[in-house]
């Protein structure tokens, strides 16, 4: 009977086995890794990465990183390689093959052909003296002692190293290029990843109200001012200049404090010094203000310019928290 503390200890089996597979491939890095990376970084051509059967995911996700770290990648199934899919493959492109045995009939037939083109061929394989390695340029080696799979068939602890083996090359190249957050969000414009690393404030005040009022302005006027604009603050403005900030806060506090409003002028309820963004600040350093200093309103202004006034709700609104 399979009880929950064998299910447990079967996991925990499971990933110490991937673990220590992929800690011994730091054994298995040499020349061939590092003259395999500098060909790629210097290729003006594109990297090919195929594989047949589970490596064939492998690979496809190795495309998909390398793709969104700045190494221009294609995925190549090696069975459709030999079926018209070789066409893809131009002069100055490299390519990686992946295979476990490095000896698969699909693979045998695919090897010749690449080698064909007289393009640099590296190999990510369990087998280092297999067929594909032998007819490989460069060879990194990925060879594990068992699957972490019970009876030591299914691709486990396999397919770990060489997924592991990817992304130290596309961690290295990320290095040689010195990609940067903001290269990372030209590939990843979409989703709450893009808008961190792109949304700037001036995005999301496009086509906000301006809520301003002088600092002679009377208390009455300030409120139908924040009521009218419905961001529940607005600017104090004078000679062109924010010289402070009245908030929803600041008037249920005055309320609180005064018996009448009618001599009160918005210089004697604002806050002077607020805190102020220009429109170019990114939307997630902005979120970052708005959190440090408990609050949910930010001034706008480039320059000494009033811009408008960014809200918390803006910023949630765009779902990048």
């Amino acid at each position: 009977m399979i009880t929950k503390e064998n299910i447990l200890a079967i996991a925990k089996k499971t990933i110490l086995s991937e673990s220590e597979a992929i800690t011994k491939l730091i054994d298995f890095l040499d020349e061939n890794f590092y003259e395999a990376v500098q060909r790629i970084y210097e290729t003006k051509g594109r990297l090919i990465v195929t594989g047949i059967g589970k490596s064939a995911i492998i690979a496809q996700k190795m495309v998909a990183t390398f793709n969104s770290t700045g190494t221009p990648s294609m995925f190549l199934h090696a069975a459709e390689a030999i079926h018209g899919d070789l066409g893809m493959i131009q002069n100055d492109d490299i390519i990686i093959c992946i295979s476990k045995s490095g000896n698969s009939p699909e693979i045998k037939v695919l090897v010749p052909l690449l080698k064909r083109f007289g393009n640099t061929l590296i190999a990510i394989t369990g087998n280092v003296t297999s067929f594909l390695a032998k007819g490989s340029d460069f060879v990194l080696n990925t060879t594990v002692d068992t699957e972490a799979c019970p009876i030591n068939l299914a691709p486990t602890n396999s397919t770990t190293a060489q997924l592991v083996m990817g992304d130290a090359l596309a961690v290295c190249l990320m290095e040689m290029r010195d990609f940067k957050p903001e290269d990372f969000a030209v590939y990843h414009p979409g989703g709450a990843l893009g808008k961190k690393l792109l949304l700037r404030v001036k995005d999301m005040i496009e086509n906000s109200l301006k809520p301003a009022v002088a600092p002679d302005t009377s208390v009455k006027k300030v409120i139908f001012e924040i009521s009218e604009k419905r961001l529940g603050v607005t600017a104090v403005i004078e000679d062109n200049k924010i010289v402070g900030i009245i908030t929803d806060g600041d008037i249920r506090r005055m309320l609180n404090d005064v018996d009448t409003i009618a001599d009160l002028t918005a210089r004697d309820i604002m806050s002077k010094n607020p805190k102020v963004v220009s429109s170019e600040t990114m939307a997630v350093d902005a979120l970052n203000i708005l959190e440090d200093y408990s609050i949910t309103q930010l001034i706008v202004s480039d320059e000494g310019t009033y811009k408008g006034v960014l809200h918390l709700h803006d910023i949630l609104k765009e779902g990048i928290v």
